[in-house]
């Protein structure tokens, strides 16, 4: 029969054991909240890296008003001179690129364009602003009717909290591919330009990176004003929503996020309307 003694020590070893297992599961909650801040810091920062490097034009590569019913205003940028638009060719045997020629210097650099969108999923119309970006508008609107994006998937889709967008402009699908041309980036104006509703044209991050791939946002996005604002969607954003509504396959994952659309879309036609 055990001593007191051996009891006082038996139950000794018992409070040990607790105060170690207690110990144990503080020590794991501590690394898990760790793991878990840092984790959280690491998808923050790559929400913007992500679209700082993915929206990009030639890599594979996150709002709340109707922007359908209330379209946003054009910029008040200082327009440039016309002929001040660079395109600058690429090697038009270089993989995924379609060739359809480099566009004419814009001779207006005021004033709206609007293409007729025609998409497996829905109709879409996109209003282009010359002032808010005229060498992006005018490369838009000439590879539009040379039919550069017909038959082209959107191939990436993003659900974030604080970025949602849909990226589309490869006739490729793959995200690497674009008309073999570039040209510069032509920064935004205004507060919160990438809102519900606004199409920005992506690029690599470099400078003179912008080509064909653009991105749509369906919700406002928070991003530095480093992709040029070429209009909004001014009917049909119901389309995109729709596809977003859907999610991603996480293809893109963890870098650079995303994926191909759960819900594909395919741009039938993109067609400027006279």
């Amino acid at each position: 029969m055990p001593t007191s003694k051996q009891k006082r020590q038996a139950a000794q070893r018992h409070l040990q054991r607790q105060l170690e297992r207690r110990a144990e599961l503080t020590r794991k909650r501590r690394q898990r909240n760790i793991v878990l801040a840092a984790a959280l810091s690491v998808l923050v920062v790559l929400g913007g890296i992500f679209l700082i490097v993915s929206l990009s034009g030639d890599d594979p590569a996150d709002p709340s008003a109707d922007p359908s019913a209330t379209p946003t205003a054009p910029s008040e940028t200082t327009p440039v001179e016309p002929g001040a638009c660079t395109f600058i060719p690429g090697d038009p045997a270089a993989p995924n690129v379609t060739d359809v020629g480099v566009p004419p210097t814009p001779a207006e650099t005021i004033g709206t364009v609007d293409l007729a969108v025609t998409t497996d999923q829905g109709d879409m119309t996109f209003t282009l602003d010359r002032a808010s970006a005229p060498c992006a508008v005018q490369s838009m609107e000439y590879l539009a009717s040379q039919g550069f994006y017909d038959a082209s998937p959107c191939h990436r889709l993003v659900n974030a909290e604080t970025f949602g967008v849909l990226q589309c402009g490869d006739p490729s699908g793959t995200g690497s591919g674009g008309p073999g041309y570039a040209y510069a980036q032509e920064a935004p104006a205004g507060e919160a330009p990438y809102a519900k509703g606004v199409i920005a044209m992506a690029n690599s991050g470099a400078p003179d990176t912008t080509s064909s791939q653009f991105f749509i946002m369906f919700q406002d996005t928070d991003l530095p004003p480093e992709y040029s604002v070429v209009g909004t969607v001014t009917a049909g954003i119901e389309v995109v929503e729709a596809v977003a509504a859907a999610g991603n396959d996480g293809s893109f994952e963890p870098s650079p996020g995303g994926g191909a659309p759960n819900l594909p879309i395919t741009i039938t036609t993109m067609t400027p309307v006279a």
